[in-house]
C-alpha cells in the first residue's frame, strides 16, 4: 500500500495559507477536506493540491509528515513554486 504526504494551500483575504496531511487515499481525502469532513482547520475552505509524495510505508510517511509541519521555510518554498507555476 502506498501512503501520500500533502500540502494543500488556501487563499484567505490576499493570504495563502497552507496545510499538511497524511492519507493512504488522497483523492478521497482532498475531497472530504474540500467538502468540509477533514481536519477542523481546513472547514470552509477550497483547497489545492500544492505537493505530493509518495512512500512505501507508513511509518516513513509520518515521519515526514511530521517534518514537513515544522518545516516552515520548505512550506513557503513549496508554496512559491506552485504558485509561480499556476
Amino acid at each position: 500500500m502506498n501512503y501520500f504526504v500533502y500540502l494543500l494551500i488556501s487563499k484567505t483575504n490576499k493570504k495563502i495559507i497552507s496545510y499538511v496531511g497524511f492519507a493512504s487515499d488522497l483523492k478521497n481525502r482532498i475531497r472530504l477536506h474540500n467538502d468540509g469532513k477533514g481536519a477542523k482547520f481546513t472547514r470552509g475552505r477550497k483547497w489545492i493540491l500544492a505537493y505530493k509524495k509518495c512512500y512505501k510505508s507508513k511509518s516513513e510517511a509520518l515521519k515526514n509528515e511530521y517534518l514537513l509541519k515544522k518545516d516552515h521555510k520548505k512550506r513557503s518554498e513549496i508554496k512559491r513554486k506552485f504558485l509561480l507555476n499556476k
